[in-house]
């Protein structure tokens, strides 16, 4: 990878899993053989024969998960549209599924300028809170010269024409963050990586390594920390997974380089040390550490979701696990919980359904090994 290791001074007696690990990421083609932690179960899937993992109290309660659809290339994210359809990006044909619950597909066509390179494409999709009356929708996407987030709206007829809203985010082959999502507040959140080159991440006036606050038409939002800045807060390696719980609180997971994967709550205006720290450190509390930490090569963390139940569910890609924090607000109750560990491969995104299911986004048509019927949406009823 392009930036070097950095020491981190870690407690280990809070560590979530002790197993040391090499560069986490995308570019981690193939997952080491992971140290066991706290494993979950759930009923085998209706697709598949594998014998499940021994059972635990982490289990999924209620039913075995299914597949929705199959036979997507190279998906990144989720989002639905209030009528219970979904819609799914794939980043390297820059197009853009519509997907039903019962698992009809279609597509809506690509989105102009995407230029997929490395681990960029077409990234992040949000649907706009009153879809209803507006019908807008926002993408993040790789061009030819940044990362950037566009709107466009949908209707009977496709997407109208798209109006860009935000550049200037830094690209490079990897580490180019991506998820887009609306908060509670009714502001887009936008998680950056910092393009290879640590030092943007404790750059204030730079939007890598950061996560965004701003309005539909990209300003930066009121209440912010720094002014007229959209920055909401700094000190981060790679956010691709947003996510709030009921009573507000803000989740983000991040990718680690050598050592250690995060779940960080976030906090406006705070720092949460990468380059200088990675993991749960010992220090003078200028960095903000996270609430949970995995080896790189049980995690790589990318999209999260607050399930009906309140708990977090993080998407793994180099660990092949959907992982389950408790928490109760901002704090972790327990250890984190591994589901689906090995049933799927790579895992990228992770979405709470209207109907309470989740909807699980495997990711191994890129630096993965595809089996029969790969890419898929598995739904994944939770208790």
């Amino acid at each position: 990878m392009a930036d070097q290791s950095i020491p981190a001074r870690l407690a280990a007696a809070t560590a979530v899993v002790l197993l040391a690990a090499g560069c986490s990421g995308e570019d981690s083609a193939t997952p080491s053989t992971p140290t066991p932690s706290v494993t979950g179960t759930i009923a085998p899937p209706t697709t598949s024969t594998s014998t499940p993992s021994p059972s635990s109290s982490g289990a999924i309660p209620a039913g075995s998960p299914s597949n929705v659809t199959t036979g997507l290339d190279v998906p990144w994210a989720v989002a639905f549209l209030p009528d219970g359809d979904a819609l799914v990006t794939l980043r390297d044909k820059g197009e853009v599924l519509r997907v039903t619950p019962t698992g009809q597909t279609s597509s809506l066509g690509t989105i102009d300028g995407v230029n997929a390179d490395g681990e960029g494409g077409l990234l992040g999709v949000a649907v706009s809170p009153t879809f209803a009356t507006d019908q807008t929708v926002h993408f993040y996407f790789t061009s030819a010269n940044d990362n950037r987030i566009v709107r466009t709206t949908l209707g009977a007829d496709g997407f109208g024409s798209t109006t860009t809203v935000l550049t200037g985010i830094p690209k490079a082959g990897n580490h180019n963050g991506g998820r887009i999502k609306w908060g509670p507040d009714g502001f887009l959140y936008v998680g950056t990586g910092d393009a290879a080159q640590s030092n943007r991440a404790q750059e204030r006036d730079n939007l890598g390594g950061k996560i965004l606050r701003i309005t539909g038409d990209g300003k930066p939002a009121s209440g912010n920390p720094f002014g007229n800045s959209p920055v909401w807060s700094m000190g981060h390696r790679n956010v691709q997974g947003l996510a709030w719980g009921k009573d507000g609180t803000m989740f983000a997971s991040e990718f680690g380089q050598n050592t250690w994967d995060e779940l960080n709550v976030i906090v406006a205006g705070k720092n949460y040390g990468w380059p200088e720290v990675e993991g749960i450190q010992d220090g003078d509390g200028a960095f903000v550490a996270p609430i949970a930490q995995w080896a790189t090569s049980e995690s790589s963390p990318s999209g999260i979701t607050v399930g009906a139940d309140g708990a977090v569910y993080m998407a793994a890609l180099r660990g092949e696990s959907l992982w389950k924090i408790q928490v109760s607000g901002a704090r972790r109750q327990g250890e984190p919980i591994r589901l689906l560990e090995n049933r799927y491969g790579r895992i990228r995104d992770a979405v709470s359904a209207p109907d309470g299911t989740l909807w699980v986004l495997s990711n191994n048509t890129f630096r993965g090994q595809p089996r029969a019927g790969d890419d898929r949406i598995i739904r994944v009823p939770i208790g």
